[in-house]
């Protein structure tokens, strides 16, 4: 797995238009969790993780603290969050979280994108069992028994640790995000992660043939489109 795991996020900002619709994801998941947790990011760990990754992707500050004194506010929209499941083209199972303050509009947009790629919408747990609710961690190294050691150090629970091309990759419960990041920092005060997310990440991977992939970058495609689409996860690899 390692570096690999980010090819089955559906990937954003490849153009200024899509950068414009990332910032608008990422302001509206700051608020919601600024406006639930508090806008204090040493007390909300989550906003202060959103934060993290949200200057990690190059969102402008000003979108950021727009986002945090929205939710300082007391008013505003009030979003809530969807999960949608099922099995996308060629048959790879698919999980879409959402941020939504109109379920009728959002459930029909993401129908939407199933049903216009020969794909097919699911019943709430259908597919999110195959998946594991994780951390990770890729940074570079070459030594995962000292990593293990030190994340045991740190009374941190991992769930595993892989070695590949120099890099190591840490995979731990999605609980455990602050604690194993905090032990690797204090650690290494100068580790430089390329990765650091909580995410799903599949138990097992579904090929998806040529025949099909037209069809699975079209379903991705339209799922970025949605304005109330804020993640997308899949288990599908590529064909060799």
């Amino acid at each position: 797995m390692g570096r690999k795991f980010e090819v089955r996020k559906a990937s954003m900002a490849k153009t200024q238009g899509a950068k414009t619709k990332v910032y608008s994801k990422y302001g509206k998941e700051i608020y919601v969790c600024a406006k639930s947790g508090g806008t204090d990011p040493v007390g909300n760990l989550a906003l202060r993780r959103l934060i993290d990754k949200a200057k990690k992707d190059q969102v402008p500050a000003h979108v950021i603290d727009r986002a945090i004194e929205k939710a300082s506010g007391g008013g505003g929209e009030d979003y809530a969050t969807a999960r949608y499941e099922g099995y996308g083209p060629g048959n790879c199972m698919v999980i879409v979280d959402c941020l939504t303050d109109n379920n009728n509009r959002t459930i029909t947009d993401v129908r939407n994108c199933f049903t216009k790629t020969g794909a097919k919408i699911g019943a709430q747990g259908s597919v999110a069992h195959m998946f594991e609710h994780q951390a990770i961690f890729t940074f570079a190294g070459d030594d995962e028994d000292a990593i293990l050691e030190l994340l045991m150090m740190a009374d941190a629970d991992v769930t595993d640790i892989e070695q590949e091309d120099g890099m190591i990759t840490v995979y731990a419960p999605h609980t455990e995000f602050y604690k194993v990041k905090t032990a690797l920092t204090e650690a290494n005060p100068d580790i430089v992660f390329e990765a650091e997310e909580i995410t799903f990440e599949p138990q097992t991977m579904t090929t998806i043939s040529e025949e099909d992939l037209p069809n699975f970058e079209k379903f991705l495609a339209m799922l970025e489109d949605c304005d109330d689409v804020q993640h997308v996860y899949h288990n599908a690899e590529m064909a060799d």
